[in-house]
């Protein structure tokens, strides 16, 4: 079972995303998810909102987190993959997205908002060109049919949404149970992870029986918001009790 973890870019004091990133692998995470702050993001909770008006107010932008991913590729084994919404990235130059994304070393991306078949007509060659696996996700209401072509046009993994809420909301076990193990049936090319709404040790051990990993971010980000001061001492308590 993989432990994937993800965090707002910016909304941390005295740690730079690349000194957080290499926290995190140190204390044993397998994937990190890095969000690229928005001024809109719909589909996540007060928490990854928060951060996101926080980072943005600190000049957290594409450009800036680039140059502070400067070193990944040297320093961090694990991949690291970016996360965010499409108008900035279009903003920014999506082939100058793609081609500073490889040089420091990112090796996939997930944009929740870019429709999956104007990916395929319009970027995917991009995003191939320059080694960055791309990941699409599915949610409770997805059918198999669509479900599959998401899958096909995956080369990352497949992000699989717990529910249809904002993310931060908690793991109803046995409420999404019918879900999880639609998703342990169907037959992936790629792995599948779940996120929304896992906090703990005994969610990532519940899903472990459904899919390939958990993916952890409003319960990492409440924590570093609240020892804001110590981010990367308060990293290893929290994975700890994720792995013991």
């Amino acid at each position: 079972m993989k432990l994937n973890i993800f965090f707002t870019a910016g909304f941390v004091e005295n740690a730079t995303t690349l000194d957080i990133i290499q926290a995190l692998e140190q204390n044993g995470a397998d994937l990190i998810e890095v969000g690229m702050p928005y001024s809109d993001p719909v589909v996540d909770g007060p928490v990854i909102q928060k951060a996101n008006q926080i980072a943005i107010r600190k000049g957290m932008n594409i450009s800036k987190l680039f140059k502070e991913l400067e070193g990944l590729k040297t320093k961090v084994k694990i991949p690291v993959i970016l996360m965010g919404y499409l108008n900035p990235v279009l903003q920014y130059g999506i082939e100058k997205f793609c081609e500073d994304a490889e040089n420091v070393g990112v090796q996939g991306v997930i944009i929740p908002d870019l429709p999956p078949q104007a990916y395929e007509k319009e970027y995917k060659q991009l995003f191939e060109k320059h080694k960055l696996k791309f990941s699409f996700i599915v949610t409770p209401q997805t059918d198999n049919q669509r479900m599959e072509y998401l899958d096909e046009l995956s080369d990352g993994f497949v992000y699989a949404v717990s529910t249809n809420s904002v993310t931060g909301n908690t793991l109803q076990h046995h409420e999404q149970e019918a879900y999880f193990t639609r998703l342990k049936e169907f037959k992936f090319k790629n792995e599948c992870y779940v996120g929304f709404g896992i906090r703990e040790k005994k969610d990532l051990d519940y899903l472990s029986q459904f899919v390939d990993g958990g993916i952890i971010g409003s319960a990492f980000m409440r924590h570093l918001a609240q020892n804001k001061d110590s981010a990367l001492i308060a990293i290893p308590t929290f994975m700890k009790a994720l792995k013991d």
